[in-house]
C-alpha cells in the first residue's frame, strides 16, 4: 500500500500499526518536517530512501504527495467486535456507514470520528471504499488509530449492533426527529448513507431512530461529511455536558 503527505505518514509511523518496507522523501529537502520524519525512520528502524520528485510522483500516482511517500502493508481491518472493546467513554459511540465510495469523504469522516471521541468505524465491503492512501492523506492520519471494521454486509452489522444493545441511529432527510432533539448519553451508533442517494431503505427501516438536520437554504442537503460532522459533535456535545 502507498501512503503519501507529510502529515499521514508521520501519523503512520508514530502510530506504529502497520508494517513499513520504506519511506521516500524528495531528493535534497530537509525542513523540520522532513528531519522529524526522518527521526521516526529511525526510531522505527524503517529504511529511507531520497528520490527525484518525479519518481515520488511515479510511485505514488499523485503529484500532491508533499515530497514524502511511505510503501506499507495494508491496512488490517477489524471486526464489529474490535470497534466495541475500544470505548472510549461512559457510552459506546460507533459509525456505521453504508456505502461511502469518495475516498476525501470516509478520510473526513475519520478524522472528525478520531476527533469527536468516536470508538471506531464499520465499513462494508461491497460498494464502499476502503482505506487508501488517499483515504490515509484526508484523514490526516487519524485512520492510523481509529478502530475500522470491514463487514461483508452492512445490514447483518446493524443487525449485530442491535442485538448487543447499540442504539441505531440513522441520518436521513426523511426523520422524524431534528439531530438534536435526540438524546445521545447511550449507546449507539451513527448510521450515515452514501453520496447522492443516502440510507437504502432496508437499512433505513431497521434504524430505531431516524434524525434530520434542517436546511434553511435552496441547496437541499449537504455534503455527507459535513454531516457526518455535525451530528457527530453533537453527540460530543451532549455527553461533555
Amino acid at each position: 500500500m502507498i501512503i503519501f503527505g507529510i502529515h499521514a505518514v508521520e501519523e503512520a509511523l508514530s502510530a506504529r500499526a502497520r508494517g513499513f518496507e520504506y519511506v521516500a522523501v524528495t531528493l535534497g529537502r530537509g525542513d523540520a518536517r522532513i528531519q522529524k520524519i526522518t527521526q521516526l525512520c529511525r526510531t522505527a528502524g524503517v529504511p529511507l530512501r531520497t528520490m527525484p520528485r518525479e519518481q515520488l510522483t511515479r510511485l505514488a500516482h499523485v503529484a500532491n504527495h508533499q515530497g514524502v511517500v511511505a510503501v506499507t502493508a495494508e491496512k488490517q481491518y477489524g471486526d464489529v467486535e474490535d470497534v466495541l472493546a475500544h470505548k472510549r467513554g461512559e457510552h459506546s459511540f460507533v459509525l456505521l456507514l453504508d456505502g461511502i465510495e469518495d475516498p476525501h469523504n470516509l478520510g473526513a469522516i475519520i478524522r472528525t470520528a478520531e476527533g469527536a471521541g468516536a470508538d471506531g468505524i464499520i465499513i462494508p465491503e461491497r460498494r464502499s471504499t476502503g482505506v487508501t492512501g488517499t483515504v490515509v492523506k484526508a484523514s490526516a492520519g487519524a485512520s492510523e488509530y481509529l478502530p475500522i471494521a470491514r463487514v461483508t454486509n452492512a445490514g447483518r452489522a446493524l443487525e449485530e449492533l442491535k442485538s448487543l444493545n447499540i442504539w441505531t441511529v440513522g441520518l436521513d432527510e426523511r426523520g422524524d426527529k431534528l439531530y438534536d432533539q435526540l438524546d445521545y448519553k447511550m449507546n449507539c451508533a451513527l448510521v450515515i448513507g452514501a453520496e447522492g442517494h443516502g440510507l437504502h431503505e432496508q437499512i433505513r427501516k431497521k434504524c430505531d431512530f431516524l434524525v434530520k438536520i434542517p436546511m434553511a437554504g435552496k441547496v437541499p442537503s449537504l455534503n455527507v461529511s459535513v454531516a457526518a460532522a455535525i451530528v457527530m459533535y453533537e453527540v460530543a456535545r451532549q455527553r461533555r455536558k
